[in-house]
């Protein structure tokens, strides 16, 4: 394994022991290691055949691990939105990539900070709507984080543009992006090693989002596409070029688990390692040739799950045991947790709900039976023009996903019979009254929410978004 930075705790006698940062500060600090289009399936704690990912596996083992997480409109913009405001895409507005998010909302970094945290974001941020390599300014559009080492969209990963705090001068990540983004990491956190105020800080990682070919070349090599081994649900005539991006994408998969093992290290080498609550997830999934198709915004299940640990140290003093959940906790339910975690009051602009008290056993209300799967109105890479994108709500409860369309009932899957959600049970007969139920139970969910379910052009309209012939937004450099 290439690590960039390794310290044997043991040979550092000269640091704070582990346990000495906790003693600093009442609340913990949390981290947040937010990445791009990583599919739930696609780590080795998952079971994937193709790749191993040591640092994640551990992390894993040491970590409440949510199995039927899920992105709730899987696309990026949308998601980052939720995870700051706590809200669903139809309140925020955030329903398409590269629009701004409402200077005025009460976000994830406002609310630590006023409770006393420090606020720290590092690299992509996708919230701003001023153009993918543009400055976010400082003040009111970062929504609460004062150091900032970011950007808003890039996919370049080896001449990867960020902005360093207040300087408008635009810089560029030396070398292949995660890695400097993590450097920028270790020392943020190392920094506040002493400090008796918490810190908050999301790293937000760009990878593994295509360019799937553009990791570095030592980690390329550990992945031949002849070895690869393909979902089921991947049609044959993809299978050759399936292969090849599946390869690039393990790629950079490996090299974001070596940061991730950095990381970890360091958290133990400054003493924070018991005093951090952990999370690591990702925005949303890729289909990467599963059911025909490509990306995001589909509600299969690689679009819309995703990975999501939460490692919570016993010396919180928390009730909550390592080990896998299967509650389907959804985009809007990661502020209001978080906030749960630290015992710092939830906002009533939120939305989502506070996992805590599940973790620590609570079993009631159907707590994380069902999460509702959106996608307000399809655009980019699954615009109605050219790839047959459609409106639709759906549930994804812990066996079945249902999804409805502008026209009616379109999709629904036995997940735990059907994995690979290969057959349509919509219109099968014996599925007849299966269906109806979840049918009602969604429109149920709808209703609360207030979600009319209207054609995605209304909401553009209501919104005054700017959309081209595709119903996208477009966007400049």
């Amino acid at each position: 394994m290439v690590i960039l930075c390794l310290v044997i705790l043991s040979a550092c006698g000269n640091r704070d022991s582990p346990g000495t940062a906790a003693e600093n500060h009442p609340r913990p600090n949390v981290l947040v290691l937010l990445t791009d289009q990583w599919r739930a399936q696609a780590t080795g704690y998952a079971g994937d055949p193709n790749v191993s990912t040591p640092n994640l596996d551990a992390l894993a083992a040491s970590s409440v691990n949510f199995e039927n997480a899920v992105s709730g409109m899987p696309v990026c913009s949308p998601f980052r939105a939720s995870l700051l405001t706590g809200q669903r895409p139809l309140t925020h507005g955030v329903f398409m990539n590269d629009v701004q998010l409402d200077t005025a909302a009460v976000t994830i970094g406002e609310v630590f900070g006023e409770a006393g945290y420090q606020m720290g974001y590092i690299g992509k941020w996708h919230l701003d709507g001023h153009g993918r390599l543009q400055n976010v300014a400082p003040g009111q559009r970062r929504q609460g984080f004062d150091f900032w080492m970011g950007n808003e969209c890039t996919h370049n990963y080896n001449h990867s543009v960020y902005y360093d705090n207040e300087d408008p001068t635009r810089k560029i990540w030396d070398g292949y992006d995660s890695f400097g983004q993590t450097d920028a990491a270790l020392d943020y956190i190392t920094d506040r090693q002493s400090s008796p105020q918490p810190f908050m800080l999301i790293v937000s990682y760009g990878t593994p989002h295509a360019p799937y070919h553009t990791a570095p070349e030592a980690y390329r090599q550990r992945f031949d596409p002849g070895e690869i081994e393909l979902r089921e649900n991947v049609p044959e005539h993809l299978h050759e070029q399936v292969r090849k991006d599946l390869a690039g994408y393990y790629a950079h998969i490996a090299a974001l688990d070596d940061m991730m093992g950095r990381v970890m290290d360091t958290l133990k080498q400054t003493g924070q390692w018991k005093n951090t609550i952990v999370l690591f997830t990702s925005d949303h999934g890729d289909l990467l040739g599963s059911h025909g198709a490509y990306k995001k915004q589909q509600p299969y299940d690689e679009s819309i799950r995703v990975p999501m640990l939460f490692r919570i140290p016993s010396e919180l003093g928390l009730d909550i045991p390592a080990g896998k959940r299967q509650a389907v906790i959804n985009s809007e339910d990661i502020m209001p947790t978080l906030l749960g975690l630290c015992d710092i009051p939830v906002p009533a602009p939120v939305e989502g709900v506070n996992y805590r008290a599940y973790l620590e056993g609570a079993d009631g209300d159907g707590i994380g039976a069902s999460a509702v799967i959106t996608c307000v109105q399809p655009f980019g890479q699954w615009n109605r023009l050219m790839h047959g994108g459609r409106e639709y709500r759906g549930l994804r409860t812990q066996r079945y996903t249902y999804t409805r369309d502008l026209d009616g009932p379109w999709l629904l899957f036995d997940n735990e019979q059907d994995p690979y959600q290969m057959t349509n049970l919509v219109d099968d007969a014996e599925h007849t009254a299966l269906r109806k139920e979840l049918d009602s139970l969604l429109q149920d969910r709808l209703t609360a929410q207030g979600d009319e379910f209207r054609p995605g052009m209304d909401y553009i309209a209501e919104w005054g978004y700017p959309v081209n012939e595709t119903g996208t937004v477009p966007y400049t450099h």
